[in-house]
């Protein structure tokens, strides 16, 4: 381990299916030209707050993710499709005491995103934490994928999945959780919009 506490690991999820995108791999289909995976990648690394390493969960097409750069872990539990198990993949490889996790799908995530959720882990003592976002409607929703979570919470994720546990937010209830609303005047509405087909991926592009 590292002594310093700073130190963050980030970790892009892209271990989905792609189901609703007719089972295309979502992080390797094109945004502005590059892959998904590749943008959130660079976003990752113009972070206001440095990541010490960033690592890739992926299924499928593992040479195509490597090319990009990052270590890449396929999910450590077997027909388990879900972020949990890119969570358990990505808190088994991390050597630092914090782990960022991101999806591959939302090239637009806030460049603050880990400072912000930083400090709201520090300022209320959380063992993680986790953006809201605004919704058209106007209510802010937790957007549990983008998470800021210890490590050392990996043994409590393994008992929690062994149990059959399965959804992220059943497992965040049981731990110190800040929520942090990215719903500041400066802040990009779009910033958490999600491309789970092929139109939303070119209606994002546009914009």
């Amino acid at each position: 381990m590292h002594n310093d506490t700073q130190a963050i690991t980030g970790l892009i999820l892209a271990g989905g299916r792609g189901s609703r995108m007719g089972g295309v791999d979502k992080g390797l289909q094109s945004f502005h030209g590059l892959p998904l995976a590749l943008q959130t990648l660079m976003r990752l690394q113009l972070q206001s707050l440095p990541l010490q390493e960033v690592l890739i969960n992926a299924n499928r097409n593992l040479a195509a993710y490597e090319s990009l750069g990052a270590p890449v872990w396929p999910d450590s539990i077997d027909g388990f499709a879900g972020p949990l198990a890119g969570f358990l993949t990505g808190l088994e490889r991390c050597e630092t005491p914090l782990m960022l996790t991101v999806p591959c799908d939302t090239p637009l995530f806030p460049l603050d995103l880990l400072e912000r959720l930083l400090a709201a882990m520090k300022a209320q003592d959380a063992d993680l934490a986790m953006a809201a976002a605004p919704e058209a409607d106007g209510t802010v929703r937790p957007q549990p994928v983008f998470c800021l979570l210890k490590t050392e919470l990996h043994e409590s994720l393994v008992k929690f999945t062994q149990s059959g546990g399965r959804k992220i937010d059943a497992w965040t209830a049981q731990h110190r959780c800040a929520t942090v609303p990215f719903d500041l005047p400066g802040d990009n509405p779009q910033a958490f919009s999600n491309t789970n087909t092929l139109a939303e991926l070119q209606q994002l592009e546009a914009l």
